[in-house]
């Protein structure tokens, strides 16, 4: 059952991906008119001319899907951590700079005599990694090795110049990204990119609060299938009916009970007073199921 769905939105181009941890995530999005070679045997695995994914389905592997409360009114999040026990979903939790050799696990066979580097950011779930043939880049990777990698001004305002690929790694799988860096004060491109950024680093969380990943549990892939909610101008203009149904099939499998109850309170039309502590769950199921709730009395369907 898990295998066919990965694989589902594997197929599924409107589908993302992420890898990685908090402050520290490379996304792998495709066009649907986008060439890509796709493989589910035995690993599962995309791969454009701008990134690639790999996905093992691992035997411990367990999804966790869930909803959260969006910044727009009128939206909300939705996802599907992958997770693993913590004894086997834990990377090498580098701290340094590490050269680790040339990749032979590249997705790509071009890419698997170039060199990769562990960039030493730390955390439990993932490996955050680049990779390189070019020498000058090889040489600034090398010099930078033993110390961390945001005490060393040269690597950090040299690696987006030089744009070598990033590696991202877990236990279950990688998100390989081949498009430029941008510039610090650039916009991160479409299709597959990452996200490094200090200060949610600092932080030193390995996922945001708002994704519930289950005590003794790791997760360092995700999956984002279609929202329902299509949109222009980052507006939301029509529901697809289509896409909600089969993401409320995954909550009903793989989320949280209580939130599922909480949203089919709003559905009924019941009134929430207070939550305790214990009810927070409901709770947020209710504000979320008031935002769908609006969505699924309008008469409008969406092709996707």
């Amino acid at each position: 059952m898990l295998r066919a769905l990965l694989v589902d939105h594997i197929l599924d181009p409107h589908a993302s991906w992420a890898c990685g941890r908090f402050g520290a995530i490379a996304e792998f999005h495709r066009d649907p008119d986008e060439p890509v070679d796709i493989s589910t045997e035995p690993a599962i695995v995309a791969a454009t001319s701008r990134g690639a994914i790999r996905l093992e389905v691992l035997p411990d592997l367990r999804p966790v899907a869930y909803e959260t409360i969006s910044s727009c009114i009128e939206s909300w999040g939705q996802g599907v951590v992958l997770c693993l026990p913590q004894e086997a979903a834990a990377m090498s939790g580098r701290t340094v700079v590490c050269e680790l050799g040339p990749d032979r696990d590249a997705v790509r066979p071009q890419d698997r005599d170039a060199i990769l580097f562990d960039l030493g950011l730390g955390g439990e779930q993932a490996d955050i990694c680049v990779r390189s043939a070019d020498p000058e880049a090889i040489a600034l990777l090398r010099a930078a090795c033993g110390r961390p990698m945001l005490e060393n001004n040269a690597l950090v305002h040299g690696l987006p110049t030089l744009s070598p690929h990033r590696v991202f790694c877990c236990r279950m799988g990688r998100v390989e990204v081949y498009q430029p860096i941008p510039a610090p004060d650039g916009k991160s491109p479409e299709g597959p990119h990452t996200h490094v950024l200090p200060r949610l680093l600092a932080h030193g969380r390995l996922n945001a609060a708002t994704v519930p990943v289950p005590d003794g549990w790791l997760a360092g892939m995700s999956l984002f299938p279609a929202h329902p909610l299509l949109r222009a101008d980052g507006q939301p203009t029509a529901f697809d009916a289509d896409r909600y149904r089969a993401f409320q099939s995954l909550m009903k499998q793989f989320g949280d009970p209580d939130l599922v109850a909480g949203k089919q309170a709003a559905f009924a039309g019941s009134q929430i007073e207070s939550a305790d502590s214990d009810e927070r769950r409901h709770a947020l199921g209710f504000r979320i199921g008031q935002r769908q709730r609006q969505w699924l009395q309008e008469p409008i369907a969406a092709n996707s």
